[in-house]
């Protein structure tokens, strides 16, 4: 039996004295690491907190959010990280619906203080509480099934529910991960995401695991993160799309030394080819690995490594195989396996996914079927069991009968040398139901006549954008950096209904 208390016993028994956390210069040691979860587990017991009951967490990356991270499970409690970009009614939402007894922040709650017991002030109350509190015993009265967190969904597609993950989903998807890619104890990893997101997560308990060192950057900044890479001879990172896009421009305009950096990982969203094609110009160094889940899978389903070698092949646009200890397949709308090459819904299943959603029995029955969860995504397999993602269910475009998958799209528009962002979506089309737009923000002068034109070379004319929007400011993302195409799709859909498909 493994749980979030493990990691921690085996870093401190193997690893006391390597470093652990680096936070704004600030060293921990694995040993320090230790004593402060247990320490913070006994506070917040102090404080009320009972078996079971829920932990909120509205926080930027620090060692702080590491240590509640593995800490607050690891007491028995469960962990409700919250989405620093949220407004107030959608963070009221998370606190209310997952009834969290303590706040634990680093920013004036507000109102948000009316909803909850206790509220925990980072740093300066909880290094204040943490200082007197003996060290408890973790792992204590907690099995692999106890619920170790509630993690709200982004909202990006609809609304936020709260994903059950178990000690058992976490760890193994841990497990499954260092399979692909096994770490090193002498590696260090810049921590980009936000923790409050799988993408930011992921890799905690692993890197405790291993004894390896974790630099959390507080709010992402390309120039920070390529500082921190620079200073600390960074090895590993992970980021979404937007995030692994912006440091690959910076490193072109403004050169580090990041001959450290071994392996880049993306994940979270969709990546056009040209966009990794630049980043591996940017860090040569490294290997370039492609991670596709979701929060209800922990969040890793599969995994494609060394795309730096993969460019000019059509496997580029894979996001690889099934992780060793993950099943997935692609089903119609029945259930029914998909011969390979043909587009379906993405299915998966193993120990990494998810409980259910909180409180929504319904909604958790439409997505767990016959011990399968469906995503929602669409795509294809080769016959190796490569995935090949289209679109979401949600975002794929229907026009004049035909499906338009926006990342097909995206790709080609991202091919053109002046394109820095491109998002494709459907509007409403009185000829052909939908019509395909793209808003896009250009890294130097372009007409939008000339990317139709470019993009003519490479896609059928029914996929081709009706129109372009082009934009001085960069698009709307979620707190992890993905782009929010259902605000950008919102104002041409004013008084219209939309079919989902």
């Amino acid at each position: 039996m493994q749980t979030f208390a493990d990691p921690l016993l085996r870093a401190a028994q193997v690893a006391a004295n390597r470093t652990a956390v680096i936070f704004e210069g600030r060293r921990f040691s694995h040993g320090e690491l230790q004593s402060r979860c247990c320490r913070l587990a006994t506070a917040l017991k102090g404080k009320g907190a009972e078996p079971g009951d829920r932990i909120a967490i509205l926080a930027a990356n620090t060692n702080h959010y590491i240590e509640s991270y593995v800490a607050i499970p690891a007491a028995g409690l469960v962990i409700v990280p919250l989405n620093t970009r949220h407004a107030e009614p959608e963070l009221r939402y998370a606190i209310e619906d997952s009834g969290a007894k303590i706040l634990m922040t680093d920013r004036d709650p507000g109102a948000l203080r009316e909803l909850v017991d206790t509220v925990v002030m980072i740093p300066d109350e909880y290094e204040a509480l943490i200082e007197v509190a003996d060290e408890a015993e973790l792992g204590i009265g907690i099995t692999e099934d106890s619920l170790a967190g509630l993690f709200y969904t982004g909202g990006t597609t609809g609304a936020s529910k709260g994903v059950m993950l178990t000690h058992r989903n976490l760890i193994a998807n841990t497990f499954h991960f260092m399979t692909m890619a096994p770490p090193a104890t002498d590696s260090v990893y810049l921590i980009m995401a936000p923790l409050f997101h799988a993408a930011g997560s992921n890799g905690v308990l692993g890197g405790i695991w291993t004894g390896s060192c974790q630099i959390p950057l507080k709010v992402f900044d390309p120039a920070t993160a390529l500082d921190l890479i620079e200073k600390y001879q960074v090895t590993h990172t992970l980021g979404v799309p937007t995030m692994i896009a912006a440091i690959a421009e910076l490193q072109h305009a403004e050169p580090r030394d990041t001959s450290t950096l071994q392996m880049v990982a993306h994940g979270g969203s969709p990546i056009a080819t040209e966009v990794v094609r630049r980043a591996v110009e940017a860090f040569p160094t490294a290997e370039f690995v492609h991670v596709y889940g979701m929060t209800e899978a922990s969040p890793l389903l599969t995994g494609l490594r060394n795309e730096q070698d993969l460019l000019d092949v059509d496997r580029s646009r894979s996001c690889g195989q099934a992780l060793i200890g993950v099943q997935v397949k692609i089903i119609d709308g029945a259930g029914n396996e998909m011969p390979r090459g043909e587009v379906g819904e993405l299915a998966a299943r193993g120990s990494n996914i998810m409980k259910g959603y909180w409180r929504k029995p319904e909604q958790t029955a439409e997505v767990l079927k016959d011990d399968w969860y469906r995503s929602g995504d669409m795509g294809y397999m080769d016959d190796e069991g490569f995935v090949f993602l289209v679109d979401r269910a949600k975002d794929m475009i229907v026009s004049g009968g035909e499906n338009v998958y926006c990342s097909e799209v995206e790709e080609a528009l991202y091919k053109h040398p002046a394109v820095l962002e491109a998002a494709v979506f459907g509007v409403p089309d009185e000829a052909w139901g939908e019509a395909v737009h793209a808003v896009v923000v250009p890294r130097s002068a372009v007409t939008p006549e000339e990317l139709i034109a470019f993009c003519r070379e490479h896609i059928a004319g029914y996929k081709l954008p009706k129109e372009i929007t082009l934009s001085d400011e960069e698009l709307p993302k979620s707190g992890p950096g993905k782009i929010l195409k259902r605000e950008l799709r919102a104002p041409y859909w004013e008084g219209h209904e939309r079919k989902v498909n």
